[in-house]
Parts: structure tokens; C-alpha cells; sequence
């Protein structure tokens, strides 16, 4: 995986899902989610300083990176927590003796937790860095082009890209590398992945995490919150108002990261999750 490829596919009911897995098979699971507009590529850093000790899985959610993009193709929140549920029976993850720990970024948040709190998986611990999970969420510009996706679909493939590279951009405070930020960028160029972009966003309702919000009181497993205290995207005030709703959760702000905390500040990450994954508290 030196390149960042994944190699297995699986065929879950909202479309062909990318995935890979690092690590010795044996070793406790580690399962990572990411957000968007992203794909398993945010997390190659801190997948690969945990692969010593952990059995690590990585996938690119339906619509996202390398798995499948399809006109008319649900990829809300909804359907993300099924089709994440599939893939813990697939991997053999749903036994109480290999429950995984569960790292999520971003929208991997609600769909880690509608997973779990309305569809049952069950994790041994759950890290939850910078989600989207309290309301209200969503910026001026996802809600302008969440009313009039198709008018955006229709913008030249210029203009476009100019305009993906700009809101990616935004979510890091210490800037991407050129590399990264095309890496970040090309799943969602060309004829394919231009509409698949606008499809996202449009189907990023908040009534996803409104239902089960109320829900949060009642976890009962470990829970870490991990948060850039630059985020613009995702205010640090969530995380202290996510630490205070979940019993017994901790906090961990990572100074001077933004949104894309893998990104800003990846070693002060790895070592934070690293240690949870471990059970050090």
C-alpha cells in the first residue's frame, strides 16, 4: 500500500466499497472512518503508526475515493451506517471477542454512531475526532449547494475543480502540500466524480444526527473526543458540548490543527489515538 491503494472490494447494498486492511491478522482491530468530501487517504499516516500493534481496516465509503460513485446513488448518512455495519459482519468484527476499536473523522462520526446506536454494532472503544454529530452543522456554502445541486453539477470542469480545491483547502489551518490537495481533489473531477460531489452534499441532511442525538447519553463504552482547537469547519465548542453529553467521555484538543487534523498535526494524532486504541487512558 505504499501508494495508498485498496485492494479488496466488497459489494455492499449501496454500491461496490473499497477497502484494505494493514497489519498482523491476528492483533486487535482497529477500524478508521473518514468524512467528507475525504476517502481512507486522510488517514494513511495514522493507519500505518498503528499497524505494529493493530489489525487496522480502511475503506472508502459508497460515493467516496476508489468505491463506487453512481448517478442516483444514496450516499447519505443513512445508508453510510448499514453499509458500515456490513463490513463489520464481513470482517469477521461483530464477535465479543474481536469488537474493534472504532476511529472516526468528520461525517465517520454520525455514521459510527447511527451504527451503532440505532443498528447495534457493538466497539470496544470509539474515538471521535472533529464528527459531525451536535446540531447545527453544515456551512453557508454546503447549504447553498445542498438546494441546487444540479445547478453547481453543471459548472465547467475549470471552474470546478478551482472550487473543490478552494473548500478543501479550507478545512486545514497549517495548509495541504500540492500533492495532498490533488490527492484530496481527484476523486471528484471528470464526468463521474463532478456530479458525485454535489450528490454528496446535497443528501447531508441533519435530520441524520438530529435522531439519534438525544441518544448519546446512553453510550456506555469508552469514548475519546479529539478536536482541532483551529477548526473552522466544526467549532472546538462542539467538542467540549460532545465531551459533557457522552458519560465518562474524554477530551483531547490537539493545539493549532484544524479540521484536518490528519493532516495538521498527524504525529500529536497518531500518538492521542495510539494510546486509546492501546486502552491507555
Amino acid at each position: 500500500m505504499s501508494g495508498w491503494e485498496l485492494r479488496e472490494t466488497y459489494a455492499s447494498s449501496a454500491g461496490e466499497v473499497r477497502w484494505d486492511a494493514l497489519g498482523d491478522p491476528g492483533a486487535p482491530p482497529v477500524v478508521l472512518l473518514h468524512g467528507t468530501p475525504w476517502s481512507s487517504y486522510t488517514w494513511r499516516g495514522v493507519a500505518r503508526a498503528l499497524a505494529p500493534r493493530h489489525r487496522v481496516f480502511v475503506w472508502d465509503m459508497p460515493g467516496y475515493g476508489a468505491s463506487e460513485q453512481a448517478t442516483g446513488q444514496d450516499v447519505s448518512l443513512a445508508v453510510q451506517g448499514r453499509v458500515f455495519g456490513e463490513l463489520l459482519a464481513h470482517w469477521g468484527l461483530t464477535s465479543a471477542d474481536r469488537l474493534p476499536t472504532v476511529l472516526a473523522h468528520d461525517f465517520g462520526g454520525a455514521v459510527a454512531l447511527r451504527a451503532h446506536l440505532l443498528h447495534g454494532a457493538r466497539y470496544r472503544r470509539l474515538a471521535l475526532v472533529d464528527v459531525v454529530a451536535l446540531a447545527p452543522w453544515g456551512s453557508p456554502f454546503f447549504r447553498l449547494v445542498g438546494r441546487q445541486p444540479e445547478v453547481f453539477e453543471q459548472l465547467p470542469a475549470a471552474l470546478h475543480r478551482a472550487l473543490v480545491r478552494e473548500y478543501i483547502s479550507s478545512a486545514s489551518h497549517r495548509g495541504l502540500h500540492p500533492r495532498v490537495l490533488d490527492r484530496l481533489t481527484e476523486p471528484w473531477l471528470g464526468d463521474r466524480g463532478q456530479p458525485a460531489f454535489y450528490r454528496q452534499i446535497a443528501q447531508a441532511d441533519q435530520r441524520w444526527t438530529d435522531e439519534i442525538e438525544g441518544r448519546y447519553a446512553s453510550i456506555e463504552l469508552p469514548v475519546l473526543v479529539c478536536w482541532g482547537t483551529e477548526d473552522t469547519w466544526i467549532p472546538v465548542d462542539r467538542a467540549h458540548r460532545l465531551a459533557e453529553t457522552i458519560p465518562g467521555a474524554r477530551l483531547r484538543l490537539v493545539e493549532g490543527a484544524g479540521h484536518l487534523v490528519q493532516e495538521d498535526a498527524p504525529a500529536e494524532l497518531a500518538v492521542a489515538l495510539g494510546e486509546f486504541a492501546a486502552g491507555v487512558r
